[in-house]
This record gives C-alpha cells, sequence and structure tokens, in this order.
C-alpha cells in the first residue's frame, strides 16, 4: 500500500482530520484514506455517502421510533404545510 503523506497541512484542516480519526477511533492514516476516498466520490459525482455499520444502524433506529409517532393535530404536523382548503 502506498503511504500518504500530507506536509504543510493548514493546522486547522490538520485538527478536522484528527477529530474524524479520534471520534471514529481511526489512527491518522486510515482516517486520511477514508477522507480522500469519500471526498473524490462527492467530487467525481457520485455524491453517494455511506454509512458505516453503527451509523447506519443508528439511523434505521431513528426512523422506526420516528414512525411510531401517533399521527395527533401538534406534533405530527410540523414541518407539513397546510393546503389552502384547510
Amino acid at each position: 500500500m502506498t503511504d500518504i503523506v500530507l506536509k504543510d497541512a493548514d493546522p486547522i484542516l490538520f485538527d478536522r482530520i484528527r477529530r474524524v480519526a479520534d471520534a471514529r477511533g481511526w489512527d491518522l492514516p486510515h482516517a486520511l484514506q477514508y477522507l480522500l476516498e469519500q471526498g473524490l466520490h462527492v467530487y467525481e459525482g457520485d455524491g453517494s455517502v455511506r454509512f458505516d455499520n453503527t451509523e447506519a444502524d443508528a439511523l434505521a433506529a431513528m426512523i422506526k421510533a420516528l414512525e411510531q409517532v401517533p399521527d395527533d393535530p401538534g406534533y405530527a404536523s410540523i414541518g407539513r404545510v397546510r393546503s389552502a382548503a384547510d
């Protein structure tokens, strides 16, 4: 595997990369590789963002919980636009 070396990086950019690595428990080379791959997907027009398993599981759990919210006239109408007939 090719080594990735980031020379003369802006300190703010380096800090952001380090925070991603720390949050996910990755070492810096792994974080750089992941961020480069994801950035290339977006830049090349793929635009898809891939969740890791824990993120996908958390999102699925949130969606399932939101689907259980009862349809009431208050909470359930948040973000909905009323038609002119209402």
